[in-house]
Formats: structure tokens, C-alpha cells, sequence
């Protein structure tokens, strides 16, 4: 077993290296605005179309555009699921939703969430899946990427006072890379077996003769898109689980590498902005490293499995419970580490089912911001944050002004860094708390006692980290939860956003400064290790009292019991 975990772990790894660095070349020349006369004429008439200009843009203005954006995406995607029933493709006649079940919906796709608190098959029309969700999963995407895109450049810059344009990012974004991969990631799953029609739901007799409905849909299409842009929103209510969303171990396979292809490929592209491939690679080693530790360790607790199965006269205590056969333990483990290192919260087993430990190294994962590969644009940047408050914190022990790449990390940087690093967590403890304290939050749990206790703060955990997935055994679908999963939603994502800009537009007005002797060094061993203390010091003070009361306690609860 361990040397089939072993084989997996590097086999995933080296395929995803040499698919994301060539992709990492093309985005970097996307950043720096290589694209030739021809598109960017091109970019120029579809831009003038749309009534905006290619001019460059400021923080403040750059902000404004996307959170401008965004905000109508939210309108329109609310509008679109409210008139479901009157709008077309809607073969099996799905009524409305109610308007709390809208607005969570819409804030959770439009901040690349995902959260559902529905089940697709069973509540929402064709036309809601392609023209809403499936259109926010590009948008949401390409956003993300974008303010990456615009933070990378104000590294890169010498001195200024622009940071890129709003709309020639998101256009180059979606038009270059979201769309191509998608589309042969798309006809891939469907020659998998992956549905993709607008056949109504078909009705059938089983050779025991029981009637049965099987779902149809254009799933293949959201399936790609869903993974490559880190969203995570499956169609059906089994997310990846779904033999019709994810039906054999090669899909499976490419569906993971898809959630991590463009936060890796970013990286190199990092490297190659700033003009020293090394500082990239630092970062890159960083996540691999933090992310080969999770698996590992996710795989030994699911393999050790429950102590009382034994006791029960089980030949083997390892934990296929809430697992996919055609999976098994290994890739399911693997699949649950990628998709909370990643934003995008897909998943193909039911983590309510994993043991304590196993489901506490997702939920962590996000609680730590989701830097590790992290979501698309929003790993890097969240990542880069880290950064700069590990150059903050070497510079206080050494005496020296903090610098990173030539510019040198002031006061309102820092604030910044600090508003952006402790938002998420706030909003998590304190909804959880919320939760806890409120009649309508304590309906909705299902189980008692830890288990319990760490539905809610992983519900709370994935909202505020923009993630999406959900234990499970938690009743969401209440005025009470969609609206404050809502509300932590779309502060987690912006309430981020906003100061990542504002540190883009301090750096890029600075300029870059030749490395000198007292210069830290951030490309090597020893900063690595600095940065992976940071995030684990950070993770630490902000959730271990939450987690003992949650997964650790119920890790003891079941093994000295036993």
C-alpha cells in the first residue's frame, strides 16, 4: 500500500509539473501584455464594444472594475434562478427558487464558492446550469486570476502608478486559457462516458423491474470548467462522486490535476514576471511540500481507519465508508487534500464519512487561507501575503527594513497583509459562534457532540475560504444559513480582494531596488522554512482551540474509548 501511495503521490506530482510550466509561459506573457498587434487589436474592438477602454488602471479604479463586475454578476445570476420556472430548458419543469436559496446560490457562484445548498438534479433547469452557474464558474475564475495578474505586475514593475486593466485581464483570461482547456478537458470527459445533452430525464425499467429516472444534462461542459477554475459546483447532488460526473479512475486523474494546473502553472509564471524563475520555484516548493505532508497523512488516518470495526469482528478497520469502489482509499484521500488546498471544493467521497484526523487535514487546509496550490489567482496571491509576512518577521529578527524583490514592505503594507491574513478567520470563528449560540443554527445539526461541532466550523470554514464543500449531515437549506453563509461568502472573497489590490497599488508606485548583503535571500531552504513556519504559526493561533473542541476531540474520543 505504501508503495502505491507512494507511486500515485509521484506520478501526480511530475505530470502536473509538466503540464503547468508551458502554461505558466503563456500566462506570463498574458501579464506582461505580449500578445501581439493582431489581438490586441482584436482585444481593442471587443473592449470598445462593450464600452470599456484598454486604457491602464490604478488600484482603486482596478478595484472598483472587478467588485463592479462581480456585484452584477450576482444581480443577474439571482435574477436568472428566481425566474427559473418561466425561462427555458426546463425539461422537467423545476420551479423558482426561494429568494434566500437565490441570493446564497449567486453569491456562492460569483465568488467562486460553490457552496450548494441544493441538489442540481433535483432543483435547478438546464438553462440555470449553463447560462448561470456554468458562466460565473468562467467569471469567478478568471477574476480571481486577474487580481494575481495585477499583484504579480506590481513586483514586476519598476516604479508606477498602474497595475494592468480590468477587462483586458479578464477578457485574455477567459478568451486564452479558460475557454481552450476547458473545451478539450469538455470532449475528453465525454469520451469517458460523461454526459452532455438537453435530453429530458429518462424514465426506465430496471431488469429487476423497478421503475427508475436517470438525469441527463449538459454536465460534461460544467464538469471541465468546474475543476479547471477551482469552483467545485457539481451538477449532480454527489458532486464527483456521480458516475455521470466523474465515471472512471483516468477521469479522475485529470479532474485533479485540472484544480491544480493553473495555481501551479502561476507560479512559474510568477518566477518568470519578476525576472528570477527561483522566487517561483521557492513558492512552489513550498506548496508541495505542505501538500505531499496532507496527503500522507490523510491517507494513513483513512487506511488506520476505526478501532471499532475490529472490536466488531471486522476483518479489516481501514475506512471505505462514504468512498467511491472504483476509487478506493488512496485516490479519495488524495482528491479530498486537492480539492480544500485548491478553492475548489469538488469532491468524490462523502467527507462526513472520513476518521477524525482524515477530515480535519481538509478542513484545515482551508482554514489556513487556502495557499497551498490554492484556488485559481487566489493561491498565489493568498500565498504572496504570507510572503511578505515572513519578510516582515525575518527583517524585525535581523534588524533590517523588510524587502521583498527590490521593494521595500512599509507600514500600510503590512496593515494590509494583516487585514487580508486575519478576515477569513474571522468570519469563521465568528460564525461559527453564531451558529452555536441561535436556535436557527443549532436546527440545522444533525449530529451531537465534535462531529457536530465540526459540521458547523467546516461549514463556516469553506464559506469564508471560498471553497464549497460541505461534510455533510448539516441542514443548510434555511433562511439562517443561506444568508450567513452568504454573507461570509462574499466577505471572505472581497474582503481579501480589496486589501490585495491596495498592497498591488503601494508596491508598483516603489521602486525596485538592487539586492545588497544585508538583502534576506528569499529563493532558498531557509526562507522556505521560514514561510512554512509563518503559515503553520498563523494556522495555529487562530484554530487549534476550535479544532481541539471539534475533530482532535473526537479523534480521542474514539481511540481511548477503543
Amino acid at each position: 500500500m505504501a508503495a502505491s501511495a507512494f507511486l500515485l503521490i509521484a506520478s501526480f506530482m511530475l505530470v502536473l509539473l509538466l503540464l503547468s510550466h508551458p502554461l505558466g509561459k503563456f500566462m506570463a506573457s498574458l501579464i506582461e501584455g505580449d500578445i501581439g498587434p493582431r489581438v490586441a487589436g482584436f482585444e481593442r474592438r471587443v473592449l470598445g464594444l462593450a464600452g470599456a477602454s484598454d486604457s491602464e488602471m490604478n488600484w482603486k479604479q482596478y478595484a472598483i472594475a472587478i467588485l463592479g463586475f462581480n456585484m452584477l454578476g450576482i444581480v443577474l445570476l439571482m435574477a436568472i434562478l428566481m425566474l427559473q420556472g418561466v425561462l427555458p430548458w426546463n425539461p422537467q419543469h423545476f420551479p423558482s427558487l426561494s429568494w434566500d436559496l437565490a441570493f446564497n446560490t449567486a453569491v456562492s457562484f460569483v465568488s467562486n464558492t460553490n457552496w450548494q445548498a441544493y441538489s442540481g438534479e433535483s432543483a435547478l433547469s438546464y438553462f440555470s446550469q449553463m447560462v448561470g452557474l456554468t458562466v460565473q464558474n468562467f467569471l469567478s475564475a478568471a477574476t480571481g486570476i486577474a487580481v494575481a495578474f495585477a499583484l504579480i505586475r506590481a513586483f514586476a514593475r519598476p516604479s508606477g502608478k498602474t497595475i494592468g486593466n480590468a477587462w483586458s485581464d479578464l477578457l485574455r483570461i477567459t478568451l486564452y486559457v479558460l475557454l481552450p482547456i476547458s473545451l478539450l478537458m469538455a470532449l475528453y470527459f465525454v469520451s469517458q462516458g460523461v454526459l452532455q445533452n438537453l435530453e429530458a430525464y429518462q424514465h426506465i425499467t430496471t431488469l429487476e423491474g423497478v421503475q427508475q429516472t436517470l438525469p441527463m444534462g449538459p454536465v460534461a461542459s460544467q464538469e471541465a470548467i468546474k475543476m479547471l477554475g477551482t469552483n467545485g459546483g457539481g451538477f449532480f447532488g454527489a458532486n464527483s462522486a456521480h458516475p455521470y460526473e466523474n465515471p472512471t479512475a483516468m477521469t479522475d486523474m485529470v479532474q485533479m490535476l485540472a484544480i491544480f494546473l493553473i495555481p501551479c502553472a502561476l507560479c512559474f509564471s510568477f518566477g518568470r514576471v519578476v525576472g528570477d524563475s527561483r522566487q517561483g520555484h521557492a513558492l512552489l516548493w513550498t506548496m508541495s511540500l505542505i501538500f505531499v505532508v496532507c496527503v500522507v497523512i490523510v491517507m494513513a488516518a483513512e487506511l488506520q481507519g476505526n478501532p471499532h470495526l475490529s472490536a466488531l469482528g471486522a476483518t479489516s478497520n481501514i475506512n471505505m465508508e462514504g468512498k467511491e469502489a472504483r476509487f478506493g482509499i488512496l485516490a479519495s484521500s488524495m482528491f479530498s487534500v486537492i480539492t480544500t488546498a485548491a478553492s475548489c471544493g469538488a469532491v468524490n467521497a462523502m467527507l462526513d464519512s472520513f476518521t477524525a484526523l482524515g477530515g480535519m487535514i481538509p478542513m484545515w487546509l482551508m482554514q489556513i487561507g487556502e495557499v497551498v496550490f490554492g484556488g485559481v489567482g487566489s493561491g498565489l496571491y493568498g500565498m504572496l501575503l504570507f510572503v511578505l509576512l515572513t519578510v516582515f518577521i525575518a527583517g524585525l529578527m535581523i534588524g533590517r527594513t523588510p524587502e521583498y524583490l527590490g521593494k521595500k514592505i512599509d507600514v500600510f503594507d503590512m496593515k494590509m497583509t494583516a487585514l487580508a491574513i486575519l478576515v477569513t478567520p474571522t468570519l469563521v470563528l465568528l460564525g461559527t459562534a453564531l451558529a452555536l449560540v441561535t436556535p436557527a443554527g443549532l436546527a440545522g445539526i444533525g449530529n451531537p457532540g465534535a462531529h457536530g461541532f465540526s459540521e458547523v466550523l467546516y461549514a463556516f470554514s469553506s464559506a469564508a475560504n471560498n471553497n464549497g464543500s460541505a461534510f455533510g449531515g448539516l441542514s443548510v437549506n434555511t433562511p439562517f444559513y443561506n444568508l450567513s453563509l452568504a454573507v461570509t461568502m462574499f466577505f471572505g472573497r472581497f474582503g481579501v480582494i480589496l486589501p490585495v489590490l491596495a498592497i498591488a497599488g503601494s508596491l508598483v508606485a516603489k521602486k525596485r531596488q538592487s539586492a545588497g548583503n544585508g538583502t534576506l535571500p528569499t529563493a532558498g531552504p531557509l526562507f522556505i522554512g521560514l514561510l512554512i513556519g509563518t503559515i503553520l504559526l498563523v494556522g495555529a493561533l487562530t484554530f487549534i482551540p476550535a479544532l481541539a473542541l471539534g475533530p482532535v476531540a473526537e479523534h480521542l474520543q474514539v481511540w481511548l474509548a477503543h
